[in-house]
């Protein structure tokens, strides 16, 4: 659902009860498009204030996500530290069944005198924005430059007076009364699906709350108003009155849809068009609600953007490799047939004496053949006859010896192919940017990648693996990439603990601290599932994983990071489960 206009004026309700009067104590920017505004008052909740300006996932919230900071704030971010920080939440504005808010604040200026700030959020989907206004009502700067080429009708430039975007051409349907609703619906001719009537006519209206209201009032989403009597108009009008009365007096209700146990939705109202397909829950709060929401979907997002490049040079590094396989496998085939080319030669040799400098072919009785068939064997005209015989000599040796070197070629590429695929998925599986900066690390010492400006920088430590506690109480640990399942394998796990791996398919090395003892088998079944979910068999079910001593895995010399063989081992079937991950993990 779009973040609307009514679902801000909700959210903005919760804001003024935890905002207004609280001093900002600290202002980040984790990200290019959020802020988040430590607010700090006696009596109050306070908390962190999140203020995005994704174009995908513009929002204002309360958040208890914990977001990594650069090591140097952007430069919005220090201007936002000499200006705001001390200052006081005065008032938080919403102009009518606009996506904007206008935070008003009290702070002191660079001679220590009182000064009024105002942070205005606009959330507008590819055009959303945060801008610091100063007390003239002009553009300090914003953490979106618009010039006069991205934009004709509207500039957000340091120096300019600020101005609100152009509203849309539709009604407030807050300000509307019952009988107003009446004739507009009266004045309606023709068909006309309802929901396309509601979002096209009324400001602040999500097209999933357009969808509801039809559902409500018809029983269908996709409703004709032009088969509607004049009863059933004014009925529907008052239907849309109440709804409305409802939203001025502040009646919301956080609602989180979820589809296949994974957030799909959210709204301020009860959502029942989609009847038993979507579970419906009620979230504490709409913060909570939009927390929920945008955890993992935001994550996720700007994990991708972040390992864009990356991963887009991986895959093509994978695919150059596969292409590059794939030619040698063609090349190697050919050497098969490298016994005809030796037999060419012998009959060349002996029957020199049929042929004469310039001749294109020759044609023989083929006494390999046990038909004794005849055969044309091609000949160069450049070459004598002797030298045609050694020259299909030399080309049987040349395919004897290329069929050693193609196969050691082949081997060693089928196992840069299966390591550039292990990358790929930790890449996948990356929690954080420093997951992707050790992947780059890796790559960079591998001399896959080179970092920006050729400059060396010092080798980075692995960080530690992830840790996870068993219901038994025993402790389950799991590499987040390559680097750490070496240090996990190799150097870290005793030689009788348990190491688990999916069977055949990349993803994470697991290792149970056994410390001298067998693991019981729920905390055995309990690995197995953390070793199928930090795999690439995340989404299945039955997926094999197989387990063995540690002291039964090892690492073939100048074997690629986390590349391992082992023996000695048994396998057990287990289904990948997010909620036993979650559980089991060890918060730091």
């Amino acid at each position: 659902m779009p973040f609307d206009a009514v679902l801000l004026r909700a959210v903005r309700e919760e804001l003024v009860q935890r905002a207004v009067g609280a001093r900002i104590d600290k202002v980040q920017q984790p990200e290019r498009d959020a802020l988040v505004l430590t607010l700090r008052a006696p009596g109050l909740d306070g908390g962190k204030l999140l203020l995005c300006a994704s174009p995908n996932h513009a929002r204002a919230h309360f958040t208890k996500m914990n977001m990594e900071n650069p090591a140097q704030p952007p430069m919005f971010c220090m201007l936002l530290r000499k200006h705001l920080l001390g200052g006081r939440v005065v008032e938080i504005e919403q102009p009518p069944m606009e996506r904007l808010l206008k935070l008003k604040l009290e702070c002191t200026d660079e001679m220590g005198e009182r000064t009024e700030r105002m942070l205005v959020v606009e959330i507008m989907g590819r055009n959303s924005n945060v801008i610091l206004v100063d007390h003239e009502g002009r553009i300090m700067d914003s953490l979106r430059r618009v010039d006069y080429e991205m934009s004709e009708k509207r500039q957000v430039l340091p120096g300019l007076f600020y101005h609100e975007p152009p509203q849309q051409e539709k009604l407030d349907p807050l300000a509307l009364s019952e009988e107003e609703l009446v004739q507009m619906l009266l004045s309606q001719q023709g068909q006309q699906k309802t929901d396309d009537w509601l979002l096209k006519n009324f400001a602040g209206l999500s097209p999933l709350i357009c969808r509801e209201l039809s559902w409500r009032f018809c029983g269908s989403t996709d409703a004709d108003m032009g088969l509607w009597t004049v009863k059933e108009k004014e009925q529907f009008a008052a239907f849309l009155f109440a709804f409305f009365e409802d939203i001025r007096a502040g009646k919301f209700t956080p609602v989180l849809l979820k589809k296949e146990g994974k957030p799909s939705d959210f709204s301020y109202t009860s959502i029942g068009q989609y009847g038993d397909y979507m579970v419906l829950e009620q979230p504490e709060s709409f913060s909570e609600l939009l927390d929920r929401y945008f955890a993992e979907r935001d994550h996720s997002e700007r994990m991708r953007q972040k390992g864009q490049t990356l991963h887009r040079t991986v895959h093509s590094l994978r695919e150059r490799a596969a292409r590059k396989l794939q030619v040698q496998r063609k090349e190697l085939e050919a050497t098969y047939d490298r016994d005809r080319l030796r037999q060419y030669g012998d009959l060349v040799t002996a029957n020199l004496h049929n042929i004469v400098r310039g001749q294109s072919k020759l044609k023989c009785i083929d006494f390999y053949d046990p038909d004794q068939a005849e055969i044309e064997i091609p000949l160069s005209v450049t070459l004598s006859p002797q030298q045609n015989a050694a020259k299909y000599y030399k080309d049987y040796t040349r395919a004897k010896n290329a069929e050693k070197i193609l196969t050691g070629q082949i081997a060693a590429g089928e196992q840069e192919l299966e390591y550039l695929g292990s990358v790929l998925d930790a890449l996948n599986r990356a929690e954080n940017e420093k997951d992707l900066n050790e992947i780059r690390q890796e790559l960079v010492e591998g001399r896959y990648v080179r970092l920006n400006g050729g400059k060396k920088q010092m080798k980075s430590q692995p960080s530690r693996p992830m840790e996870f506690c068993s219901s038994a109480g025993e402790r389950i640990y799991v590499g987040r990439n390559n680097r750490q399942n070496d240090l996990l394998t190799t150097k870290a796990a005793y030689k009788r603990d348990v190491w688990l791996h999916a069977q055949k398919i990349h993803g994470s090395h697991v290792i149970i601290e056994c410390a001298g003892h067998e693991p019981d088998e729920q905390t055995l079944t309990e690995a197995a599932q953390l070793a199928a979910y930090y795999s690439q068999a995340r989404e299945g079910q039955n997926v094999p994983v197989d387990y063995t001593q540690v002291r039964n895995v090892k690492k073939p010399n100048g074997a690629k990071p986390g590349m391992v063989i082992y023996d000695h081992y048994n396998t057990l079937y287990v289904t990948p489960d997010a909620e036993l991950a979650e559980r089991l993990k060890v918060k730091k």
